[in-house]
């Protein structure tokens, strides 16, 4: 008998949950216009607050009228600058260079060498030198574009005719280039389906940002002090100039690491940021430039392009070029240009007017633009061409002293030019530079935690400051606008329809569902995933049914970038998920953050409303993420079809709400990220770029420290494979939450 009336409840059970499949989740109608701007409201968002951003810094940098003015607005904006690169070592005083060969040529010889940047960290860079050198030459430091290793015939080009000419030319790979790749994809043989090998290097550009950023640094902070520690084996060069460094920055993202590195490095005394600082190739003219040029950089996943805190602090990248004033600038760009409409270029002018220096900062430009194939009247380059090079030598020579030299160019081999050896490795003992972020991961995440008061209540607050810091403004919106909607009753309770405008232009659609007949308040449980909550009926309509026959409530909430709110399908690095994050971090807040905000709005929200208990609340953060078996290929091309994402932001959510709410008395979170996990130990990461808080401390940390039950359940690594074999079945969990919150 007990057997057939488990069965029974559990025939019901399934009949109730397969009726929360059918429900309609939507707020709104779908034909109503705010059921179409949902999915536009985080783009839209981005771009009223960029705007906001241009136009604060543009009345700020007009109101400078005066050098000493000019000066206080740089300093404050090239400290936030380097502040929001990272971590910086101590600079080495005896930099440790390794040359592994010397090739001979015509005038000139090349050095591969290898320099130690960080502790553990080795570049391989190609130093081209006078046969002759004289008694005192200049420097040259190249920071290649995005295209290429150090190999490009443009760039053996440029340190072959400036060697013969009398000069010392250092041109290191990149981070993540050439013989410092950080993945397996060398060739189009090295992958069983159609890929572009000669990307690769570029397309993992960001996967390394996303590891230094679970650090608490970033790509762009690792690259300039590369090129600082470049500096450094110029200056040991016998019979060098320290008066004459000169940092050449190549057009397709090797200009931005040039300009920050110049505006941070005073030894540097010329740079050239091509396509850096001001007009771009894609930029176009706009009627209000003030408040729509791209000042802080586009939007993407290239990082490097568009800094994290730029707008939220003020650095724009004019500002950073600016900030070089009054050493020389050569403001280069690769396509046909004009001041007349670059918006940045009155600015800069007005910078180096205030030390009368304004023939210090010289265009340089090409021909046509990046439409079209490459030609004579369309000047496309892998690094620096030659129709570009022609523009720089008179300066150089003007400013330096240094002759203009007759172009020179025959070419090396690329294997003739790689600088590690089996000697150098034997002595060296180099590392994979993920295991170095590894090391330094746990030594952060120790020293964070090691810092946390024993007394439970002492440490809460410490972790809701240090997330403060990490996630921005996450306080609640005191009185949103509640938007009502269509009321049903469903099985076993009523379903409402609610909206609430968090923020300006922000606009939060959530279900709650009560359950019938209840005596007095109830306990409620507060739902959130990134598939949202469509998903959630769906794939998890037991669990609201078992809620709901329990006496607890069950709140399903899409926040800003989830369920129907999503900017769009999809969470790699080309996706417009990913653009809308880069975006919050040059506004100065990591997408999570405002989620939160979001979040806690909406539970301060319901713990007020009649009926329900805001005393003891819960919190449901899901997945439904399909998981990478334990044996599953990871290592895969960045632009082929690869392991499936993992979704954590909502069990992220789940532990941040349960931190900041006091009223949150159980946590389950399922499908986040692993506590232990590193980011680190593959170059193949399988995580959202808004799952990844810039912070040495990630949320999954949260789990046994928050001082009330937890079950953080069916965790996965960086490469979204499980972590454990133990599961809890959604119903179970639904019991769990269900006993915690009756629990006294």
């Amino acid at each position: 008998m007990t057997q057939i009336r488990t069965l029974l409840a559990a025939l019901a059970l399934a009949a109730v949950a397969a009726d929360f499949q059918d429900v309609d989740p939507g707020v709104f109608p779908s034909n109503d216009p705010r059921a179409n701007d949902l999915p536009k409201m985080m783009a839209a968002d981005a771009r009223a607050r960029t705007q906001e951003a241009s136009l604060r810094e543009s009345k700020a940098f007009a109101a400078v009228g005066t050098k000493a003015q000019c000066e206080a607005y740089r300093d404050a904006r090239i400290a936030a600058l380097r502040a929001s690169l990272g971590t910086f070592p101590e600079a080495p005083k005896d930099g440790r260079v390794q040359v592994t060969r010397e090739l001979a040529g015509d005038g000139f010889r090349i050095h591969n060498v290898l320099y130690e940047s960080r502790p553990g960290v080795w570049v391989s860079a190609n130093l081209y030198l006078p046969a002759k050198p004289p008694e005192k030459m200049p420097g040259i430091l190249i920071s290649t574009a995005h295209h290429t290793a150090k190999t490009n015939g443009e760039l053996q080009d440029m340190g072959m005719t400036w060697a013969r000419a009398g000069a010392a030319v250092l041109v290191p790979d990149a981070f993540g280039y050439g013989e410092r790749r950080q993945h397996d994809f060398r060739t189009d043989k090295d992958y069983e389906k159609p890929f572009r090998a000669g990307r690769q290097d570029y397309y993992f550009r960001y996967n390394s940002n996303l590891q230094l950023s679970a650090i608490g640094d970033g790509l762009m902070g690792w690259m300039v002090w590369d090129l600082m520690r470049g500096v450094d084996v110029l200056l040991t060069q016998p019979g060098i100039d320290r008066d004459r460094i000169i940092l050449l920055g190549a057009v397709a993202g090797g200009g931005d690491p040039a300009g920050v590195t110049a505006a941070l490095d005073p030894r540097i005394a010329c740079v050239a940021p091509f396509n850096f600082g001001g007009w771009q190739p894609e930029s176009s003219v706009v009627e209000n430039p003030d408040r729509d040029f791209v000042w802080f950089g586009d939007a993407y996943w290239e990082s490097t392009r568009g800094l994290r805190f730029g707008a939220r602090d003020g650095f724009a990248h004019y500002a950073i070029v600016g900030s070089v004033a009054p050493r020389k600038v050569i403001y280069g760009h690769e396509f046909a240009w004009s001041g007349d409409r670059d918006p940045a270029w009155p600015r800069m002018q007005k910078i180096f007017g205030f030390y009368e220096a304004k023939a210090g900062i010289v265009p340089v430009h090409g021909k046509g633009s990046v439409k079209g194939p490459g030609g004579p009247d369309n000047t496309h380059c892998t690094h620096i061409g030659p129709v570009h090079r022609a523009g720089i030598y008179p300066l150089l020579k003007e400013w330096f002293g240094m002759p203009v030299p007759v172009e020179y160019s025959m070419r090396r081999t690329g294997d003739e030019l790689m600088c590690w050896t089996d000697a150098a490795r034997a002595e060296l003992k180099p590392r994979p530079v993920r295991e170095v972020i590894a090391e330094l991961a746990v030594q952060r995440r120790s020293a964070a935690l090691a810092k946390l008061p024993a007394d439970a209540a002492e440490r809460r607050e410490a972790l809701r400051k240090l997330w403060t810091g990490a996630l921005g403004n996450v306080e609640p919106q005191a009185n949103p606008k509640v938007i009502a909607g269509a009321t049903e009753d469903v099985p076993g309770g009523t379903l409402a329809r609610f909206a609430l405008e968090t923020d300006a232009g922000i606009t939060v659609p959530l279900l709650l569902v009560t359950p019938k007949d209840a005596k007095g308040p109830v306990h409620a449980a507060v739902v959130v995933s990134q598939a949202g909550k469509r998903a959630f009926l769906k794939e998890r309509s037991e669990v609201v049914a078992v809620l709901l026959k329990a006496g607890v409530a069950v709140c399903l909430v899409d926040v800003r970038g989830t369920g129907e709110t999503r900017p769009g399908d999809g969470a790699g690095r080309g996706s417009s998920r990913t653009s809308v994050s880069q975006a919050n971090l040059i506004l100065g807040q990591p997408v999570l953050g405002a989620q939160l905000r979001d979040l806690r709005t909406v539970t301060r929200w319901l713990a007020s409303r009649d009926g329900i208990d805001g005393r003891r609340l819960a919190v449901w953060g899901d997945s439904f993420a399909k998981v990478n078996p334990p044996d599953a290929k990871i290592a895969v091309p960045l632009d082929a079809d690869g392991p499936a994402v993992s979704e954590p932001g909502g069990a992220n959510l789940a532990l941040l709400l349960g931190l900041f709410e006091d009223g949150v008395v159980a946590v389950h979170a399922r499908g986040g990220l692993d506590p232990a996990e590193t980011f680190s130990g593959s170059a193949y990461l399988y995580v959202p770029h808004d799952a990844i808080v810039p912070s040495p401390v990630q949320v999954a940390t949260l789990a046994p420290l928050l001082g009330k039950p937890v079950n953080y359940d069916a965790p996965v690594d960086a490469q979204n494979r499980p972590t454990s074999d133990k599961a809890m079945s959604p119903a179970d969990a639904a019991a769990w939450v269900a006993g915690k919150l009756r629990a006294k």
